[in-house]
């Protein structure tokens, strides 16, 4: 028996008994080694135990059948994306087992959605979705995706898609620590091309099954924060490439870095990322990134104790987390209206301002010595 032959024997033996002992801290390590959970097999099991599924995760918040629930209004997007779902795999696929997938797909999200209606379906969304179905079956990955939904990727289902870009601004500071010239070359470049893989944790890029797979193992068995480490790592192992091209390329970089390279070297990056994340943890990392992220978001509020989190704990961050979001964008167009009608409001607040200054002086009989001076103070402002 050859050397690798063994490791596996081993390894699925391991991995055996850490799911019948529901020993996570063992999954955790086996999924960071060479071919992470190994077989579907296992990640049918493996799987809901790193995700903290719950019995109580599948049943219903109401006390009425989903399908009886009012439409959410993303289900017509829904439809048109799990049409054009399946595209790399499973291969060999009949008619009939394509469409009956499109249906379970087109249930599992359907569901989710009308259970938790504050949800927002983003594209890309059906791709993650259906990752689950093929390895966990139907029922089980109803009850993977809510978790997913709300506990790692709720950022991403906000009214908006601010959070996720915070989420992308960590990227240049990640780099910044692990390679300050690569940065450096990258620094013009916003890492928005980063957003397909982030946003649906590389489900709709990598188009090979085993390497999806795999991926996910290694995904599942991290907190989110971890997603967007590989995507550093993922620059980093295309260095020598980027580096060639010139920095002021904008369209040739945004290109290169939009498209995951083939074939994907996963041991390598999950190594390096683990790497990166033990070295250069969130929290230490430079400039404002990390403050940025809201105290209600996924990446901070992962940070312990995940899978003991509740759906309704997921809930309710994601509310808070959606009230904030409406008061910094209200602030922002308030910021926004003030600029565009910057003189007005000067010297509207100034005449005022003067106003009651003038009453104050007159009181005291000292209006006729500083009313001059108040006043040339409100021209001066007024014609900033």
């Amino acid at each position: 028996m050859s050397e690798k032959a063994s490791y596996s024997i081993n390894k699925e033996e391991a991995l055996k008994e850490a799911c019948r002992e529901c020993d996570i801290k063992s999954l955790i390590n086996l999924a960071n080694s060479d071919g992470g959970l190994l077989s579907d097999d296992i990640r049918a099991t493996a799987w809901p135990l790193l995700l903290g599924c719950h019995d109580q995760d599948t049943q219903p918040v109401v006390d009425q059948r989903w399908t009886d629930l009012p439409v959410h209004s993303d289900e017509e997007q829904v439809q048109k994306d799990v049409d054009r779902a399946f595209v790399y795999y499973p291969s060999n696929e009949t008619q009939s087992s394509l469409e009956n997938n499109r249906v379970a797909l087109l249930n599992i999200i359907v569901k989710v959605l009308r259970l938790n209606p504050m949800l927002h379906y983003f594209q890309g969304y059906h791709d993650i979705a259906q990752v689950f179905l093929l390895v966990l079956g139907e029922e089980a990955a109803f009850s993977a995706v809510s978790r997913m939904s709300l506990l790692r990727i709720r950022d991403y289902m906000l009214s908006s898609l601010s959070p996720a870009t915070k989420h992308l601004q960590l990227i240049p500071a990640i780099l910044r620590c692990a390679d300050a010239e690569l940065a450096d070359h990258l620094s013009s470049t916003p890492p928005y091309f980063a957003l397909s893989a982030v946003l649906t944790l590389y489900a709709h890029d990598v188009q090979k099954y085993s390497d999806i797979a795999r991926l996910y193992d290694f995904i599942l068995a991290h907190e989110p924060v971890y997603a967007i480490y590989l995507f550093a790592a993922l620059i980093i192992s295309r260095r020598p490439e980027l580096i060639e091209i010139a920095a002021e390329d904008h369209d040739m970089l945004l290109f290169t870095l939009s498209k995951l390279p083939q074939p994907l070297d996963l041991q390598t990056l999950i190594d390096k990322c683990l790497a990166m994340v033990k070295d250069y943890p969130p929290e230490c990392l430079p400039g404002q990134a990390w403050r940025n992220i809201s105290s209600y978001s996924v990446l901070k509020t992962s940070r312990e104790n995940l899978r003991e989190q509740s759906l309704v704990e997921g809930r309710a961050l994601f509310n808070k987390h959606s009230q904030q979001l409406a008061r910094e964008e209200m602030t922002a167009k308030v910021v926004k209206h003030m600029r565009k009608n910057r003189r007005p409001i000067i010297l509207s607040g100034a005449t005022l301002l003067v106003g009651i200054l003038s009453y104050y002086l007159r009181r005291n009989g000292t209006d006729r010595i500083l009313w001059s001076a108040l006043w040339r103070i409100a021209e001066v402002f007024g014609n900033r």
